[in-house]
């Protein structure tokens, strides 16, 4: 049984979570397990939605995988707290697969797992990558030994599926994918800063410096 660990604290957004286990939940052999602090209640950066953290982190410190998802000001707040961090270090150690959505990298940053590595993350914050010692790349996926990043929030489901791909093959992948009908086709191509218009982004910006927790 593969047990895969999707991090919850304070202040994740919530598709960086929930993207990424509705296609790991498919694998076969497999378990995603919601991890916070404490098992129970953990709000998202909205403010406006709970997840439930199924076990502590002490309950579950070798996970075969690692989900950590993102969350700009969550993720500022969580990347002081030791006792993730040495979580994350330790899971590291001995996981097959450490991956983060968004600024889940930043986290990963923070406990010392990508100094020397390439990878991504959202991209408003892709400078903070350079303070971890990591080479930015702005893609959306991008696998660096056993660490695998994904840009920003919905990128977490490309990363999902390479991931899946890796544990399970390209045809339990290429299944999943079309379970899900993962066929996106946004109104506008406006999902990356190197097609949105000088104003999409000052926009996005300033909605991403608003967006704190109540």
């Amino acid at each position: 049984m593969t047990k895969i660990a999707v991090l919850l604290y304070p202040g994740f957004t919530a598709l960086d979570a929930v993207g990424p286990y509705e296609v790991l939940s498919r694998l076969p052999d497999s378990r995603v397990v919601f991890l916070a602090h404490q098992a129970g209640p953990v709000v998202a950066d909205t403010g406006s939605l709970t997840m439930t953290a199924d076990l502590s982190l002490a309950e579950l410190p070798e996970p075969d995988i690692v989900v950590v998802p993102g969350g700009l000001h969550g993720t500022f707040a969580a990347d002081h707290d030791p006792v993730l961090l040495k979580w994350l270090r330790t899971a590291h150690a001995t996981s097959t697969w450490t991956t983060s959505v968004s600024t889940g990298a930043l986290l990963l940053g923070a406990a010392g797992l990508l100094d020397g590595q390439q990878a991504t993350t959202h991209w408003a914050a892709h400078d903070a990558l350079a303070g971890y010692g990591a080479a930015y790349l702005p893609r959306r996926v991008v696998r660096s030994g056993r660490l695998i990043t994904a840009a920003g929030v919905s990128a977490g489901l490309d990363m999902a599926l390479e991931l899946a791909i890796l544990v399970a093959g390209p045809e339990v992948a290429e299944s999943i994918q079309l379970a899900l009908e993962y066929d996106p086709r946004p109104p506008f191509p406006t999902g990356s800063p190197a097609t949105a218009s000088p104003e999409a982004i000052t926009h996005a910006t300033a909605l991403l410096r608003s967006e704190t927790l109540p």
